[in-house]
């Protein structure tokens, strides 16, 4: 199967004439895009990795590409280094759908109540266990901190935007889902925390598709984050 991880390694190995592992600061499953991945690499190749970006960009297809390129210290893991994780989230809220942005965002016909979005998403905040928003076979540590949880319309679209110091398999997409169903009036958003209390998946709403999200942005203690809004919001009017 084609990955994002795959296509990659093989640039690089082409570049460095030697095998390349990369290990990525968060996982994508297929359908979800990425604007502010961080992968990381170790290497004995002689390279000048200041030209490391433009060779890139000649090799790698179209659908992939690399905004910026350093040398770190030994021991630093895209993975294991970071301290927050921001996931940015898609709708596209109109009665007719768009051939063109079907595959970067979740096509919502019916209006969506944004004021009702952000008081049930404001019961999220801060540390709880997200087992009620985890993907079934979740391991045993549910608990997470959300730092941040914004909901804004832009024009047609409508921009969810979590920052947490960690993401359980599909949270994010089921918060979205559930935070959905209270926008259309099909679920109360006063009951927010009876959602989390539950701690179980079926008290939670539907999960959105894949097609919406976005890794946007990666955080290290350093100071360095790597985020970068998604183009799609670019398109947007204000």
């Amino acid at each position: 199967m084609r990955t994002v991880a795959g296509a990659l390694e093989a640039a690089l190995g082409s570049l460095f004439d030697s095998p390349v592992k990369v290990t990525g600061a968060g996982r994508t499953d297929s359908g979800v895009h990425a604007s502010g991945q961080v992968v990381s690499l170790t290497t004995a190749a002689r390279f000048p990795f200041e030209h490391l970006v433009p060779a890139l960009q000649g090799v790698l297809p179209a659908d992939l590409s690399v905004r910026e390129a350093g040398v770190v210290d030994d021991g630093f893991s895209a993975r294991f280094s970071a301290c927050r994780r921001t996931y940015v989230y898609a709708i596209l809220n109109r009665r007719a759908r768009s051939a063109l942005l079907a595959r970067y965002s979740w096509h919502v016909p019916k209006p969506l109540d944004v004021p009702a979005m952000r008081a049930a998403a404001a019961c999220l905040v801060g540390e709880h266990d997200f087992r009620s928003f985890a993907a079934a076979g979740a391991g045993e540590r549910t608990l997470r901190t959300v730092c941040r949880l914004g909901i804004e319309s832009r024009g047609e679209l409508i921009r969810v935007e979590i920052a947490a110091d960690g993401f359980l398999h599909h949270m994010v997409r089921s918060i979205v889902g559930t935070l959905a169903e209270c926008g259309e009036g099909r679920r109360d958003a006063a009951g927010m925390g009876a959602v989390l209390a539950a701690c179980d998946r079926a008290a939670a709403g539907f999960t959105a598709p894949a097609a919406g999200l976005y890794l946007a942005g990666v955080r290290y203690a350093d100071g360095y984050d790597s985020f970068a809004d998604p183009p799609i919001f670019r398109l947007a009017s204000p």
